[in-house]
């Protein structure tokens, strides 16, 4: 298996990156970095000798920063780093793409050079919430501030999937997002989704869900618009890391304090490992005809060599594949008024 790394993308590019595809390299996954030889050779003298056995380079000279506009940048810069990962799928030499870079731009280039899946009306970016218990899956998390009610059922057929090839959950619970739990809360797009989910024979449909319900495993997989998704990830993830500094810092603040951490030490970095944004690395561009994942600008080599992980796994699954025959499968189903 060979997955394509975008090595000049993000924040702490290329070292970072570099080395998060060091540390998974092996005989099972082999590694494609697309970026500048002679920087990423240079971050490589550091990496084991094993390890770069099963990594490659092709060269990519160009970057596309976070604040170009995706679109005209991915058309702009075809020898970019980001556009060539795509590509390398797109032309059949790697499994998979993984980038750090700009988001907007990585999902023109997906959209570009993998096209979507056909029958399929809208893509979606799909986060995986490490949340305490048990994972939860979350679409759309930015990919479309504006959707239909037939979009939303997308949604939630591909993350089921995704859910139960990667996570390995058995016949995943879908809720999708509202002001209220009874059917008939929320706004007309919200109750007409409702009503094709119910309806859907391929959902394990549970019914709305509000957002304080999100991160408590209620359902397994969580569907919303773009718009919601981005803004609830972000809230969500701050707040992860802000409830993890103030533990730190609360247990300095004294003597007693001290003792008292360090007898809770375990259970604290147990229950930090839990909602660990980088134990995943990466969302998941749902809907195109390839495997695509799209990291935080920060990631750090941990959460690159996650983000890589869980990709292997979903490529070993044909999660592209089985996605396409789902959609195919809507796809085939009489359109109703609200499907339009």
């Amino acid at each position: 298996m060979v997955l394509a790394l975008d090595a000049m993308g993000g924040d702490f590019a290329p070292v970072e990156v570099v080395m998060g595809a060091a540390a998974v390299a092996g005989p099972e996954l082999a590694i494609t970095l697309t970026g500048r030889g002679e920087e990423i050779e240079r971050v490589l003298a550091d990496a084991e000798p094993a390890a770069r056995r099963h990594i490659s380079i092709v060269e990519a000279p160009e970057t596309i920063g976070f604040d170009e506009e995706p679109a005209r940048a991915v058309r702009a810069k075809e020898n970019s780093s980001l556009v060539a990962a795509c590509r390398e799928v797109a032309e059949g030499r790697a499994d998979g793409a993984v980038s750090a870079g700009n988001t907007g731009a990585m999902l023109a280039a997906a959209m570009i050079k993998l096209r979507r899946i056909k029958g399929l009306k809208r893509p979606g970016l799909c986060a995986v919430l490490p949340t305490p218990g048990r994972p939860t899956v979350f679409i759309d998390v930015g990919a479309n501030a504006e959707v239909r009610p037939v979009h939303l059922l997308e949604f939630a057929n591909m993350a089921s999937i995704f859910a139960g090839e990667v996570l390995e959950v058995k016949n995943p619970t879908v809720g999708l997002v509202s002001i209220g739990e009874e059917s008939v809360k929320g706004n007309e797009l919200v109750l007409e989704a409702h009503r094709l989910m119910a309806a859907s024979p391929q959902l394990n449909f549970y019914g709305n869900v509000e957002g304080r319900d999100i991160v408590r495993n209620v359902v397994d997989v969580v569907v919303t618009d773009g718009f919601t998704g981005n803004v609830c990830l972000k809230l969500m993830e701050s707040t992860s890391s802000l409830i993890v500094e103030e533990v730190k810092k609360a247990a300095r603040r004294s003597l007693l304090a001290k003792i008292g951490g360090a007898l809770l030490k375990r259970e604290l970095n147990d229950f930090r490992k839990s909602i660990d944004t980088e134990e995943f690395g990466g969302a998941y561009l749902l809907g195109v005809r390839g495997l695509v994942v799209v990291c935080h600008g920060n990631s750090s080599r941990k959460a690159i060599a996650s983000a890589l992980g869980y990709a292997a796994r979903a490529s070993r699954q044909n999660l592209t594949g089985k996605l396409q025959e789902r959609i195919a499968g809507l796809a085939a189903q009489p359109a109703k008024a609200g499907d339009r």
